[in-house]
């Protein structure tokens, strides 16, 4: 009813509403919608040593360690610390004991109450219930050994988008919230790369690692994560590699590479053991060593293997000095390769976007310039500026809204459309200089190219 009060109950589920699309749950939200009361008791165990943690939780829901009280705003960064592990679900390794039942099973009632409890969904409430049940489904089948796999673009078009861009944060938080990552990383792999949703491992192999140098008064747990790596990952799709086997003969490793255009043939023994590569040149040299020349003459064996979510340039020395590296995936297999041109291709799509926005942001500077004085433009801009160097893509806008100042420039355009035009550069602009790491898209590239043609055009008439 109208003028109804809300109850804290329903209260604190409203703002659980909200807070699943912007960031990722803690624990102190479980405690605010009476999910966990201040105090209980948290245990993890350890089956594999036999080991059992105890924490409580705190009225402001931070995880205390018994004994030794040190406090976490995380269950995974408690968990790490308790437990001397480098990763680990706190999630799904805490247990509330009262309730016999993990945290990620009360965090995952508090999605569920959340969704529900939205009576009169606006369009954005549709969205998010439609991607909490997507979720759901997909962690149910995570849960039964059974993961869905999907390609990163269809992934990405859950939360309406096509590039990995500002949204990130937002698609690692709402899969965090349904205890799924992806596996391999879908910020490292090209947007085709098909991926799995998974649960994270329970407890890595081996023994435990003592966190020696990493502190333990302050912890995170990625809400926040700053990536703004370029990897190998991002330049192949870990589809596979075509190969030969160290007994295999010479003329079979020849006819691969021709019939596929190859500059190298990756020689494996196994899918985890590469032996190395056989490339024209170590061919053309066994053969002119040895006419009879075998695989094994000609491969060249220290070619490097380097994982799929390792940062690039830590690799282009490699590059530099054999001209590719292998790429494995997350099981250590090979399955990709990364050439030196591979990287100029990446670097000159990049690239382009950025030197295009440079010649249209002189251009229109230039003009703007050459017609107009200074006093004239300065009330057109939205912050005080002192010469024309300090106009930015927002001035543009503003200044050539302006009927007296179009009139000046007497151009046999459409204000409106040419305006229009310029926002949409100007949101290009704002994606390539916050450096996603997917390429800008072909149509956009060309938007660039035909708009400082146009310029060039009118700049000579001006």
């Amino acid at each position: 009813m109208a003028g109804e009060t809300e109850t804290p109950d329903e209260q604190a589920g409203g703002r659980s509403m909200h807070l699943i699309g912007e960031r990722r749950v803690m624990v102190s939200d479980l405690l605010e919608a009476g999910l966990l009361e201040p105090g209980a008791k948290l245990r993890f165990k350890r089956n594999r040593i036999g080991a059992i943690f105890d924490a409580t939780v705190t009225d402001k829901g931070r995880i205390r360690l018994e004994p030794g009280g040190e406090e976490f705003r995380t269950p995974s960064r408690a968990a790490m610390v308790a437990a001397g592990m480098r990763a680990v679900d706190g999630w799904r390794a805490w247990r509330v004991v009262d309730q016999d039942r993990l945290l990620d099973v009360v965090r995952q009632e508090l999605l569920d109450r959340a969704i529900s409890r939205v009576t009169q969904p606006q369009t954005d409430d549709v969205e998010r219930q439609r991607i909490h049940e997507r979720l759901r489904q997909a962690r149910t089948r995570a849960d039964e050994n059974a993961p869905e796999q999907i390609s990163v673009r269809e992934l990405l078009s859950y939360w309406g988008t096509k590039e990995r861009g500002d949204q990130v944060s937002q698609i690692e938080a709402d899969l965090a919230n349904h205890g799924l990552v992806t596996s391999p990383s879908f910020r490292a792999v090209t947007l085709d790369t098909m991926v799995f949703l998974i649960t994270p491992t329970d407890e890595p192999e081996g023994k435990p690692e003592v966190l020696d140098e990493l502190p333990v008064t302050e912890d995170d747990e990625g809400d926040d994560d700053l990536n703004v790596r370029l990897t190998v990952g991002n330049l192949s799709p870990l589809e596979g590699v075509e190969f030969v086997g160290p007994n295999s003969t010479l003329h079979e490793a020849i006819t691969k590479m021709v019939i596929n255009d190859y500059s190298q043939l990756a020689v494996l023994s196994g899918p985890r053991n590469p032996r190395g590569a056989l490339t024209w040149r170590s061919i053309a040299q066994a053969l002119h060593q040895k006419p009879d020349a075998t695989v094994a003459d000609a491969t060249i064996t220290h070619v490097e293997a380097v994982a799929y979510d390792r940062d690039l340039f830590e690799v282009l020395p490699a590059l530099q000095r054999h001209e590719f590296v292998f790429v494995t995936n997350v099981s250590k297999e090979v399955k990709g390769i990364v050439t030196t041109a591979d990287v100029a291709r990446r670097y000159g799509e990049m690239a382009t976007p950025f030197f295009q926005l440079g010649e249209l942001d002189q251009t229109l500077r230039w003009i703007l310039k050459g017609a107009l004085d200074l006093a004239t433009v300065q009330p057109l801009c939205s912050r005080k500026i002192k010469n024309f160097d300090d106009l930015a893509f927002g001035d543009y806008e503003h200044i050539l809204e302006n009927k007296d100042v179009w009139q000046k420039l007497g151009w046999p355009l459409d204000r409106q459309v040419f305006i229009a035009r310029l926002d949409e550069i100007r949101n290009i602009r704002n994606k390539v200089m916050h450096f996603h790491p997917d390429p800008i898209p072909e149509d956009a590239t060309k938007t660039l190219r035909n708009f400082n043609s146009l310029l060039h055009h009118y700049r000579d008439l001006t």
